[in-house]
């Protein structure tokens, strides 16, 4: 992947400040909505904004949000995410730490936990969309048999495409663009 994407890199410390399912929740919501106050993100996830308060200095302190000033008035304090994305390095799942292990365990569940929440939504919203987005999304699988070296050249060449993607990103505003998400998902499975 491109290192001009600004991907936060997690290492021990930083996925143990990241790897809770309300911090990954708030930190989505940031990168995807814009800047919040605590308060709209406490509606947002029905929270008290005590809680989701908290939580977002603790991303903070680890570096994943910050400070937003130019959107606030009075006393309100408005966040936003300092990065587009983190990068997991599959290392941490085998860290000699087993509270590294176990954040790292949690950091998964919590990612594809949210991206079947996403897909589920999308398909129970799927006539509220006009039919050209209908016709544009996908919902596919597929299962090859590969080596580790295929598989990380299979998962290396489906980010470059799209990341190719973004450079052509159509500028805010631009009449029937939405944002879009896409999950890739390789991993490997035992058959009986």
């Amino acid at each position: 992947m491109s290192e001009d994407l600004n991907l936060r890199v997690l290492d021990a410390r930083t996925l143990r400040g990241l790897a809770h399912p309300l911090r990954m929740q708030l930190l989505g919501a940031l990168r995807r909505g814009g800047p919040a106050t605590a308060s709209q993100l406490a509606q947002k996830f029905g929270e008290s904004s005590g809680a989701t308060s908290y939580h977002l200095r603790q991303l903070a302190t680890y570096g994943f949000v910050e400070d937003a000033p130019e959107h606030g008035k009075g006393r309100e304090r408005w966040w936003r995410a300092v990065h587009q994305g983190v990068r997991f390095d599959e290392t941490l799942l085998r860290d000699p730490d087993p509270a590294v292990r176990g954040a790292a365990a949690l950091f998964m569940h919590e990612v594809a936990t949210a991206h079947a929440q996403e897909l589920s939504t999308y398909i129970g919203t799927v006539h509220d969309w006009p039919e050209e987005w209908y016709r544009a999304s996908d919902v596919s699988d597929w299962t090859l048999r590969l080596t580790p070296e295929l598989a990380r050249e299979l998962d290396t060449k489906m980010h470059e495409l799209i990341e190719s993607y973004r450079a052509q990103a159509p500028e805010e505003g631009t009449p029937e663009t939405e944002q879009v998400r896409v999950h890739t998902h390789l991993f490997p499975v035992r058959t009986d």
